[in-house]
C-alpha cells in the first residue's frame, strides 16, 4: 500500500499535528460510544455537611472513604442501587438539577431505591425535600 502525502503534509511537524488531531478525535469518539445512560425512577432526598447529617467527628467522610467538601456534586445511593450499577464514581444526572453528580457515598442497608443529594446550603436542601424523580446514570458498555 502506498501512502501519498499532500504537499502540506510533507513537513514532518505538520504531519505530526494532523496525526495527533486524528488520534484525539478517535479516542473521543470511542469514549463516547463506550458509555450509555440508563434511566431509573428513585426517591431523592437531600443532605448537607452539617455534623448531625454526617459522621460525628469526621464531617463529610463517606462510607467509600471519600472526603466531601462544600460545593461537591455528590450523591449517596441505597445499596440496592449499587447492585444495579450505581457504584462508587458513577456519573448521574438528577432530574431538576443542573450538571452531573458523582456517586460518592452509600446509605444504610434499610433504604431501598433511594438517593441522597449533597447540597451546600441547608435552606436549599430543605426546599428540595423528598421527591420521586428520574435519574440517568452512566453504564459502561460490555464489549
Amino acid at each position: 500500500m502506498t501512502v501519498r502525502l499532500s504537499p502540506s503534509l510533507r513537513r514532518p511537524w505538520l504531519a505530526g499535528v494532523v496525526l495527533a488531531i486524528g488520534v484525539m478525535g478517535c479516542t473521543s469518539g470511542e469514549a463516547d460510544s463506550a458509555v450509555t445512560w440508563e434511566t431509573l425512577e428513585v426517591t431523592a432526598t437531600s443532605f448537607t455537611l452539617a455534623e448531625e447529617e454526617t459522621k460525628r467527628g469526621n464531617i463529610g467522610l463517606t462510607a467509600f472513604g471519600d472526603q466531601l467538601e462544600p460545593g461537591d456534586k455528590a450523591i449517596a445511593v441505597s445499596r440496592d442501587l449499587i447492585r444495579l450499577g450505581l457504584t462508587h464514581g458513577t456519573k448521574v444526572r438528577v432530574e431538576g438539577l443542573p450538571g452531573t453528580y458523582t456517586v460518592q457515598d452509600k446509605m444504610h442497608r434499610r433504604w431501598r431505591n433511594k438517593i441522597d443529594i449533597l447540597f451546600t446550603k441547608r435552606k436549599r436542601a430543605l426546599e428540595w425535600g423528598r421527591k420521586n424523580i428520574e435519574i440517568q446514570y452512566q453504564v459502561a458498555d460490555a464489549g
